[in-house]
Formats: structure tokens, sequence, C-alpha cells
């Protein structure tokens, strides 16, 4: 055999076991279109329920949410990363803890789907205490009533935000802009911001909520977080405030809510989203025309994917050169 040919093979031959083989779950193809090309080490490959565990035996990594099956099939899996910024699905659910505990580097989506969920959040407070949603049920009858109104200024109010890591800080950033005081809510020690006026801990949480005029709810679902917002948290509340959930539906007492705002403790309540989830039909939150719900698309915006795609692109690369991944989740932690 000639020299060159040998040459040839032998690159050829390590140019392949350089190659790293990444699963995508379940996406269109114009997401496969948009991934591809982000590293010409990887290569991607569409899987689906049909074909995944085929597939898996392999793989060096995996995009989308693996079951605890496939990661136990996945001998050669060394990265997973989530499409959302939540990681519950994952970590939490039953068996879960065969990804928890693995060496697999596992990254998701956070702080990329904050500006749109912070939006959302402010849009929903925005809603209630200026009565808009009165004026849009005005508006199905053709109805011009000015008075009585009782519009709420946010200014020089007290916002308590539970979670200020990538979307809360962009709450925070928010209601400080509209001139409230921010109270932050969370286990890690944070930096100096100029739009937190103080930082607490979750089990200072029932010292500073009788002070709220509204409440964000933006904190991961882990176990130490769940129902961190029970009925005796709600009964803290000051009359007359907000309550507005984006993260997670786990994170509250859905009848404490309920309670709240039937004896009127609450002034309104914005929530995109619920436990459980759907919303059923029936359900006595729908009744209220203070609540505001809608179906989990807080995150969602004309923006919201190219950064996510942006993300994926951009780990793709890290881990076919080896580099260190961005937005790597604490699995012991569950954020």
């Amino acid at each position: 055999m000639k020299p060159v040919l040998v040459s040839m093979l032998v690159c050829a031959v390590f140019t392949s076991a350089q190659t790293k083989k990444i699963l995508v779950a379940n996406a269109d193809p114009a997401m496969i279109q948009q991934l591809e090309g982000a590293s010409p080490k990887a290569r991607l490959v569409p899987v689906t329920k049909a074909n995944v565990m085929k597939e898996i035996a392999d793989a060096d990594a995996y995009i989308g949410a693996p079951t605890p099956d496939e990661v136990r099939a996945g001998k050669n899996l060394k990265w997973v990363q989530v499409m959302s910024a939540g990681v519950e699905t994952v970590l939490h659910k039953s068996g879960g803890n065969d990804l928890r505990d693995s060496q697999i580097v596992l990254t998701n989506n956070k702080v990329v789907q904050g500006p749109e969920i912070a939006d959302h959040a402010l849009a929903m407070l925005l809603t209630l205490s200026r009565g808009i949603n009165k004026f849009l049920a005005n508006k199905q009858q053709e109805l011009w009533q000015a008075r009585p109104y009782e519009g709420i200024e946010l200014n020089g109010r007290r916002a308590v935000v539970i979670g200020v890591g990538g979307i809360g800080m962009q709450i925070a950033t928010r209601a400080s802009a509209f001139g409230m005081e921010v109270i932050g809510v969370d286990p890690e020690d944070k930096p100096f911001s100029m739009f937190v006026k103080r930082f607490v801990k979750p089990d200072q949480l029932n010292e500073v909520l009788p002070d709220a005029d509204v409440v964000f709810v933006s904190a991961p679902h882990t176990p130490q977080s769940e129902k961190m917002m029970g009925a005796a948290q709600f009964d803290l509340m000051k009359k007359g405030s907000y309550f507005i959930a984006v993260s997670r539906g786990a994170l509250y007492d859905l009848n404490g809510l309920v309670r709240a705002l039937d004896s009127r403790k609450l002034a309104g309540a914005g929530v995109d989203v619920t436990d459980p989830e759907p919303l059923p039909k029936g359900h006595p939150l729908w009744k209220f025309e203070n609540a505001i719900i809608t179906p989990h698309i807080a995150g969602r915006s004309d923006k919201d994917r190219a950064r996510m795609v942006g993300t994926i692109r951009d780990n793709i690369a890290r881990f076919a050169d080896g580099r260190p991944l961005i937005n790597v989740v604490d699995k012991q932690k569950g954020y």
C-alpha cells in the first residue's frame, strides 16, 4: 500500500474517532438545519422514540430530555443539553437519579428565556394594577365606564422576587425601573445589585412576605422549593397585594391561592404555570376576574428560539473542542 494512501486512511480514522455523535431529540428539520455546522467535529443525529434506543448506545451527547432508560442505555454519554431553563423533568422525576448521580454534564437554557418571562411577569402585574383586565371585559360590552377607578401606582411599592437567577434578576431589574423596592429570596449568595435592595435566604421568606405588595415566583422547581408558597405563606401576604408565578406551578399551593383570592386578601394574581398543568376545566381559579391565566407561554417570543439555538450551537462547538460548556447545571442542587 502506498505511503500516501496509508496516511489518508490514518487521517480518516483519526478524524472519525474525534467526531462527536450528538443526538437531537424530536427536533424539527429547521432546528437541525440551524444546529448543523456548529462544529465540523460534531455529527448530529435526529432521534425519536422509534429510534433513540438504537442510536444512543454509542452517542456522546444528547440534546433534549432523556428518560432514565435512555440515560442507562447511553453508556458513552458525557453531555445532556435540555431545551428549557427548568431541569426537574430529567432530575427529579421517577428515575432521575440515573442522570443526577452520573458523571454526565447537564446544561440548560437559563438566562436565555429571561427577557420574555420577565416581560410577561410585569405585563401581568401592570394589567392587574392598572385594572386593564376590567376594561377588556367592558370592551366586550362596548361599555365606556371610567368610574370607579382604582389604579395602583407601582412607584414606592415593594416587590419580593423568589428565585433571583437569570429570570428573577431580570424581573427585579424591570420592577426596580418602575420605582419598586425589590427584595430577593434565593439560597445562593448573590453579588451586589443596584436593582435589589437586599437578599434573604428562603428560610426568611415568612419575614418579608407581610410587607410585599407583589410576590413574583421565578425559582426553579427542586425538592427544596416545592410548595414554598403554601397556604400559610398566602395568609402572611398583606391585603391588597398581588401574586405572580412564571417559573413552575409546583412552587405554590394552588388551593392556598384560590382561598387568598376568594377572601379578597389578594388584589389579583397572574399565573403562567399551575400544578396540575394544564389547569383543569372547572377549576375555581378560572372564575376570578382578577386572576390572569396564561398557558405556560411566558418563555415564548419572536427572539427566544434564536437565543436558545445560539446557546446550543455554542455548546456543541465547545463540546466538540473539549472546552468548558456554558449554563452548566449543579445536578445536586437542581439549577
